[in-house]
């Protein structure tokens, strides 16, 4: 099975160590640990990490995403000297073979499992190595699958949810209309939002779906703007991002009524990428959730002087995936259930995180407004749990 996998070296060679990762993950991680017993390690004291990512995939992009994750997870890795170990298993993006490497992972001495990248691959690992008790840090975002021995890094719709409306509940902008196409992702973002309210006392005045083509969009936007307008809205929330109906909406919702100075625009995807995003006019003044820009620089700094390159947008996952692991092995404790989903959380290149009972991710996260085609943080990220933010 050699084909399939490469070993990874013992220590990753990188410069220009990063002041807030490990060191601060392990100082968080101490403060707040369940009960356990000696760590899980399986070679002279280091912990076993399997990194699953999909070399060998025939889908355009997953050899660069499979680089990017790994040199990120190995950029982590030197941050901890001898506590980890790394072992690169290649997916090939397929869930079956990801199943097939995560029990030979399994099998060579792992101690947990980083990855894989999409969600029917992580599911499909989870499943396979449940009875071993190995616990999987997925980099997908679907909190469907999480649960049991699954965990997920990704920035899920409900934390961004939460994030956005009860910062806008608590400026007053409570009203709110969902704007979402009708697709299964439409369809999921819109749950998010409401159960987003129902939590923080906002109320969902309307919501306003399209056919997700761009004649649908266009023929659409009368009928939300009507919407807007009878339910005594002063919100409207959007689900799609740059790629989707963002651009349509931001151009033709202020032309038929919908106006920013009026009524302000909330976004579930980030706003600031690609840039030109920020020129559009019914964003102008609008909120959406970001990790730390601060600590996103940081790292996107670190990443280029080590390796020369810019780092995918999916590569932080997998330092915050060893920030974890790290925390744990430094102060001794297993790689367990329990002590993932310790209170206190961890600290990684994306700000502060932690894992909640039902395997989904909480991440902290700063509100950004845009002005002037500028992103101006309005309310900074909490740099632990309990302290502001929601």
């Amino acid at each position: 099975m050699k084909d399939i996998f490469v070993k990874a070296s013992r220590r990753a060679r990188v410069s220009l160590k990063l002041a807030v990762g490990l060191a601060c993950a392990a100082v968080l991680s101490a403060c707040d640990v369940p009960a356990g017993g000696g760590v899980q390690r399986s070679d002279g004291g280091t912990v076993q990490v399997a990194l699953l990512v999909p070399y060998g995939s025939p889908t355009p992009g997953d050899a660069g995403l499979a680089a990017s994750l790994e040199k990120s997870a190995r950029l982590a890795a030197a941050d901890l000297g001898d506590n980890v170990e790394i072992t690169v298993y290649s997916t090939a993006g397929q869930a079956s073979v990801a199943a097939q490497v995560a029990n030979q992972a399994v099998a060579e001495g792992a101690d947990i499992i980083l990855g894989p990248l999409r969600s029917d691959a992580s599911a499909a690992v989870a499943v396979a190595t449940r009875s071993s008790g190995i616990n999987v840090l997925s980099f997908s975002n679907n909190a469907d699958i999480a649960g049991s021995n699954l965990f997920v890094l990704g920035n899920t719709f409900d934390n961004t949810a939460n994030r956005v409306v009860s910062y806008a509940a608590r400026q007053g902008r409570s009203r709110i209309v969902i704007i979402h196409p009708q697709t299964p992702v439409g369809e999921i973002a819109k749950a998010s939002i409401a159960q987003a309210a129902a939590r923080t006392g906002a109320t969902i005045t309307g919501e306003a779906s399209f056919e997700f083509s761009q004649q649908g969009i266009v023929s659409a936007v009368p009928g939300i703007s009507s919407t807007v307008s009878s339910t005594g809205a002063n919100a409207i929330m959007i689900t799609s991002n740059s790629t989707g109906a963002l651009p349509i909406l931001a151009q033709l919702l202020p032309e038929n009524g919908v106006k920013p100075g009026t009524i302000k625009y909330l976004g579930l995807a980030r706003w600031d990428v690609p840039p030109q995003t920020l020129t559009y006019p019914g964003l102008q003044g609008g909120w959406f959730a970001i990790p730390d820009p601060s600590l996103t620089a940081q790292f996107n700094n670190r990443y280029r002087s080590a390796y020369g390159e810019g780092a995918v947008a999916l590569a932080s996952l997998a330092y915050d995936g060893m920030a974890a692991i790290g925390a744990l092995a430094s102060n001794d404790l297993t790689m367990s259930g329990g002590n993932l989903k310790q209170n206190s959380g961890f600290a990684g290149v994306n700000g502060v995180f932690r894992f909640k009972s039902d395997g989904t991710i909480e991440r902290a996260l700063a509100i950004a407004e845009i002005n002037n085609g500028q992103v101006q943080i309005v309310d900074p990220a909490p740099k632990s749990f309990g302290s502001g933010g929601s």
